[in-house]
This record gives structure tokens, C-alpha cells and sequence, in this order.
């Protein structure tokens, strides 16, 4: 699933759909190829803290953000790595580096941060919907 941040792929306006049902499909698209380890909400969720980690600090110090950026796009080696572990799937690795080539400046990253909170709320209930066990064992 090709992502746009923007409107007809202009800026100031986000993409009205992009928190929505482009989130809500990208991670049921991840939710469906959990297993073993792969794509466990663990998993996901320290990509997110980093991702979050990175908005902290650019939202202290706007001017850090050309400094965090490398920082930030270094997060598609680490998706490539855990997905060799077989941490995460090619989708989730696909959701990362889709996302990062379009981030190249502070509204880029708002809109990818936004796009990212809104896949970890829809990640986290269409993984719990699809049934694997959880914790101890129980459904």
C-alpha cells in the first residue's frame, strides 16, 4: 500500500484519510503477518517509543531536526535487522522505510508521527481480534 502524507501530494494539508483508514489498513496489512516472534505489539511498540523519543526532541528544539534526521532514517537499518531476526514482516519493514523516504523536514515528521500513533491504536486491537494467544497462554 503505497502511503501519501499529503493531499494530492501538497503540502500544508494531510492526507484526510492518512489517521484513518490508511492507518487501520496498514496495520491490519502487519497484524496478518504475526507469528512466532514476527510482529509482536512489543516489537512494534519500540519502534514507536524511538519514533517518539525523536518528536521529543525536535519538539524542544526545533532547530535539532536536521541534526535528528539521519538518527530517524536509521530506524529502516534497524527494521531491516529485526526483520532478519524475523521480528518484524516485510510489511511493518515496508510501513517503515514507505514512511521515512517522504519524511524530509519538520512537517514530514509530524504527519508520520501522527500516521504512526494512529497504527499503533489500530495494530494493537486488530492483533488482539486475530486470535493468537497472549499472555500465558489464554485466549
Amino acid at each position: 500500500m503505497a502511503i501519501q502524507f499529503w493531499k494530492d501530494g501538497k503540502k500544508p494539508q494531510i492526507n484526510p484519510d492518512l489517521f484513518s483508514s490508511i492507518a487501520e489498513k496498514l496495520a491490519l496489512d502487519v497484524a496478518s503477518e504475526k507469528g512466532g516472534n514476527r510482529n509482536k505489539p512489543t516489537q512494534i511498540r519500540k519502534f514507536y517509543d524511538e519514533v517518539i523519543r525523536f518528536d521529543s526532541i525536535v519538539k524542544a528544539s526545533p532547530k535539532e531536526f536536521d541534526n535528528v534526521l539521519p538518527y530517524l532514517k536509521m530506524l529502516n537499518a534497524k527494521a531491516a535487522y529485526a526483520m532478519g531476526r524475523d521480528l518484524i514482516s516485510g510489511k511493518f519493514k515496508d510501513f517503515i522505510a514507505d514512511s521515512l523516504h517522504q519524511v524530509n523536514d519538520k512537517q514530514d515528521f509530524a504527519a508520520f508521527t501522527g500516521l504512526f500513533e494512529a497504527f499503533i491504536g489500530y495494530y494493537k486491537f486488530h492483533y488482539e481480534k486475530t486470535g493468537l494467544p497472549q499472555r500465558g497462554g489464554a485466549r
